[in-house]
């Protein structure tokens, strides 16, 4: 794979995955008090000790969702702010990143196509939900009608994040309407890799299970298995030693007679 754009510009390594800004502050931080974090698929290997890191732990290492307990500058007083932010006025993208559900249909019944609104980047409602984890409005935005084979500017799709977050019931919501479950961003990432950087076991057995190809590999030259050695996920990486197991019994059919 060949992604175009600012991936040729490092042709050895890999640029950060999508980096999602909290939506109550679309203008990001400086880089001098920045909280966002972004994810790599570069292994990163856990402290000695601590090799079975859980999957919190190891999102914390390497996501690059900045949730919206996380304090922005605006909140610790860097920035003066004339009045703190309404419901009223959060944009269709922010109501969705939180599960405001009721203020959600409220925007929706206006019209104007917001079911599938893009933000300056490329995400939509759909995008967002899944990005946190807001499950109900997952739900609730595919039975509207929002798309979501939708990719942002970046190639980030709702199944690379909801997989990036080791949100498993999402991911079956996503794959149950036909995405590709092997998509790729400009990083190289396919779910199944952003599944095994974060540790989420779970994610990365229904992504396996739907067929999420074990063979592809990020721009840093990783295949999910090199990922899961590397930073000693252990776990994942049994789930994954299972899978190719059961493949290759499969493809070897039943033992005829002597």
């Amino acid at each position: 794979m060949e992604p175009t754009g600012p991936a040729e510009e490092l042709p050895t390594q890999l640029l950060p995955a999508p980096e999602l800004r909290d939506p109550e502050d679309p203008g990001g931080e400086g880089p001098d008090g920045s909280d966002t974090v972004v994810l790599s698929l570069f292994p990163c290997k856990p402290e000695a000790g601590n090799l079975e890191a859980d999957a919190s732990a190891s999102s914390l290492q390497g996501s690059s969702l900045k949730h919206s307990t996380t304090l922005t500058n605006r909140q610790r007083g860097n920035e003066v702010s004339a009045l703190p932010a309404t419901l009223d006025s959060l944009s269709i993208h922010q109501l969705a990143a939180q599960g405001e559900l009721s203020q959600l249909k409220e925007h929706l019944r206006k019209g104007d196509n917001l079911i599938n609104k893009p933000d300056e980047r490329g995400f939509t409602p759909l995008i967002w939900a899944a990005a946190f984890g807001e499950i109900e409005t997952v739900r609730f935005l595919l039975d509207w009608g929002a798309d979501p084979h939708v990719l942002a500017k970046e190639r980030e799709s709702a199944l690379s994040l909801a997989s990036m977050g080791g949100y498993t019931d999402i991911v079956g919501l996503l794959l149950e309407r036909d995405v590709d479950i092997n998509i790729y961003d400009w990083n190289g990432g396919t779910p199944l890799l952003y599944a095994v950087r974060g540790n989420h076991v779970k994610c990365v057995e229904a992504l396996l299970a739907r067929g999420a190809d074990l063979t592809t590999e990020a721009d840093s030259g990783y295949t999910p298995m090199d990922l899961a050695v590397a930073l000693g996920y252990r776990k994942v990486q049994q789930v994954m030693e299972n899978h190719i197991l059961k493949l290759f019994q499969s493809s070897l059919g039943p033992a005829g007679p002597e």
